[in-house]
């Protein structure tokens, strides 16, 4: 299930007057829109705001081509009669405001969120001010297509201020919930998006564009049962959300069981049948010494009698990765040319980067095992491609070929002994790993074809809780 395709679904419904049942005995929003309307004038009069140019020009109303039909208890507005737009505040220099930043305004299909804010003692010219119960709605991408936006509350002296990053709306007898709905609708935010203009690299929507998007405008009581009814259907999302988080939580703590079960021996029965660990070592290594004597105490725990615990570094090499300086790197693949990997090569945004194949002193074939070496990925265990690797990585070099199961070995980094290791080595993300590093790391091996009996196993379970994952 799709949660955020049905919040969005649950807002298109609200803002068209589909979502809860209309009343005749609710005031029409026709009556409601003159009492804004007085409401306005008399804030005007009053000299608290000044007339817009857009209430100033004209009465007629611009929606000859409505955006969609609304129920005829509604009625269509323009958004500068019944909303104070980026209004300005004749605040005392001395007054503390909040200054909200953009990247503490939460996305919008919740109507309010928590943030931190500091504290001005100064209220700066040329910045849009706030006050609580003031909506506050992204105006630059990607914030305003990921729909940020926020309704203010106990800011510091009840007034906030905003950069040219947030358009304003201050509601006349309009809730501001239900505001939010609105502009956090499919039906605004792509009519927005269309209407983006500047540079690529920061485009904006223009105040114009709210106002010239007509505000579909209920009675006033249903406002309040769309609100109830909105607020009921996410509430029920919520709850799904968090059955989803804890399922996805439940099945990552199952794989590392699987892994923990798997390299304690526990997995899978043991065969009597198969030779043991120790006895194909010492077939391909005669002077081969397992760590299972009386000068190794602290193994890490018991496994089973057809295993043995051995070095890490006496099976396994790392071998770091190396890359040519960026001026030979090439967006596209030119002859003699070869793919480098970079570990954000593993994720979901891969850049291609190629470099000359006499340079790439590190490659690696599809199927071997990389290792991130340091970073935000520190720990992260990749499957190669055919290419190069960089110095973010290292790949595993097997110094037996026979006694050792590839996959075993991929699962073995995915385990706890592994990861483990990488906390206690590594001080900081940065600090990284080197081969040398895992001189007293050990490595649990059984018998081969146990191994593969392992890496069946392991796959059949990661097989089936991937599945769940998919259809979450």
């Amino acid at each position: 299930m799709d949660t955020k395709k049905l919040r969005q679904k649950i807002l298109d419904l609200a803002i068209r007057g589909k979502l809860v049942p209309q009343d005749p005995n609710d005031e029409p929003a026709s009556v409601l829109l003159e009492r804004i309307k007085a409401e306005k004038e008399q804030l005007i009069k009053d000299g608290k705001i000044k007339r817009s140019k857009k209430s100033a020009s004209s009465d007629t109303s611009p929606y000859e081509n409505v955006p969609f039909e609304i129920p005829e208890n509604w009625a269509w507005c323009k958004p500068s009669d019944v909303f104070i737009i980026n209004h300005r505040n004749n605040a005392e220099d001395t007054i503390e405001v909040g200054f909200v930043p953009m990247p503490l305004i939460k996305d919008g299909y919740h109507y309010q969120h928590s943030y931190e804010s500091v504290l001005w003692k100064t209220v700066k010219t040329g910045y849009t001010h706030f006050t609580n119960g003031d909506f506050g709605l992204a105006k630059i991408t990607p914030c305003f297509e990921n729909r940020k936006s926020v309704i203010f509350n106990n800011l510091p002296n009840g007034i906030g201020a905003g950069t040219t990053e947030l358009h304003i709306l201050r509601p006349i007898m309009i809730d501001v919930k239900y505001v939010s709905y609105f502009y956090s609708s499919e039906e605004f935010i792509s009519y927005g998006i269309k209407n983006f203009s500047g540079a690529v690299g920061q485009q904006r929507i223009s105040k114009e564009v709210i106002e010239d998007f007509g505000f579909a405008l209920p009675p006033q009581k249903e406002q309040n049962r769309i609100i109830e009814a909105v607020e009921k259907w996410f509430s029920i999302i919520d709850q799904l959300e968090q059955e989803q988080t804890d399922l996805k939580n439940a099945i990552k703590r199952a794989k590392s069981k699987i892994l923990d079960l798997a390299i304690h021996g526990k997995l899978v029965p043991q065969d009597p049948n198969d030779e043991p660990a120790i006895d194909l070592l010492r077939r391909i290594n005669p002077s081969f010494k397992p760590c299972d004597n009386a000068h190794y105490k602290n193994l890490p725990f018991e496994i089973p009698e057809s295993w043995v615990w051995v070095k890490h570094n006496d099976i396994l090499e790392i071998s770091g990765g190396a890359q040519p300086g960026k001026s030979y790197f090439s967006s596209v693949q030119l002859p003699n040319y070869i793919r480098l990997y970079q570990i954000r090569d593993y994720g979901d945004t891969p850049i291609p980067v190629y470099i000359p194949i006499e340079l790439a002193s590190k490659q690696t074939r599809k199927g071997d095992i990389l290792l991130a070496r340091y970073g935000g990925s520190l720990g992260k265990v990749f499957i190669a491609e055919d290419g190069a690797y960089n110095v973010a990585m290292a790949k595993i070099i097997f110094r037996y070929e026979q006694p050792i199961n590839k996959d075993y070995v991929y699962y073995y980094y995915l385990s706890d002994i592994y990861q483990n290791k990488l906390k206690e080595i590594s001080r900081t993300a940065q600090a990284g790993f080197n081969s040398n590093d895992f001189n007293e790391m050990f490595f649990p091996l059984p018998p081969i074809n146990e191994q593969k009996r392992v890496v069946l196993e392991i796959k059949k379970y990661s097989e089936l809780l991937d599945n769940i994952i998919a259809e979450l």
